[in-house]
């Protein structure tokens, strides 16, 4: 199965398909409106409107598992995402990244190990995957590591669709 083969849904409550990104990089990230980490969705929005026209899109899947920072419904988030931080990539219905009820995404994303090479359950809201057109690869970071961070955009620039 391909990472694209999973189901998703909008967070306005409509069918998504992930094969809509089997050409583009993608950074694929678990976000959260009331956490610490939260004005990340910052840095996520500047890659968003640099890297958008060669091929690349965050995605971004809200998640409540970590001490409850995403309680609120998909309006919600929503408009906590456009009026605080402008979002305009796409963002998914609120899933759980870890444990019985893992979405199958995050199952798969989760075998993946870091640069130290740590694999297993999401760690905390904000942990990064950037992943290669076509799933051909996937690079981690922590929660902690800045969508900016120089590691984070050489991994996008090394798997831009026509290169760096």
């Amino acid at each position: 199965m391909s990472i694209y083969d999973h189901l998703v849904t909008t967070l306005g409550g409509g069918a998504a398909d992930l094969h809509e990104y089997a050409d583009t990089a993608v950074l694929v990230v678990n976000v959260a409106s009331r956490c610490g980490l939260t004005p990340q969705y910052a840095g996520l929005e500047r890659l968003q409107e640099r890297f958008a026209d060669r091929g690349f899109s965050v995605l971004g899947f809200p998640c409540n598992q970590f001490r409850g920072q995403e309680p609120g419904t998909a309006q919600e988030i929503q408009e906590f995402c456009s009026a605080t931080y402008g979002v305009t990539f796409p963002m998914f219905d609120k899933v759980d990244v870890n444990g019985a009820d893992r979405h199958p995404l995050y199952a798969e994303l989760s075998e993946v190990a870091d640069a130290e090479g740590r694999a297993g359950d999401i760690t905390w809201n904000f942990e990064k995957f950037v992943i290669a057109p076509g799933g051909t690869s996937v690079t981690r970071f922590g929660p902690r590591t800045e969508p900016e961070a120089d590691e984070v955009v050489a991994a996008i620039e090394s798997v831009l669709p026509g290169g760096p």
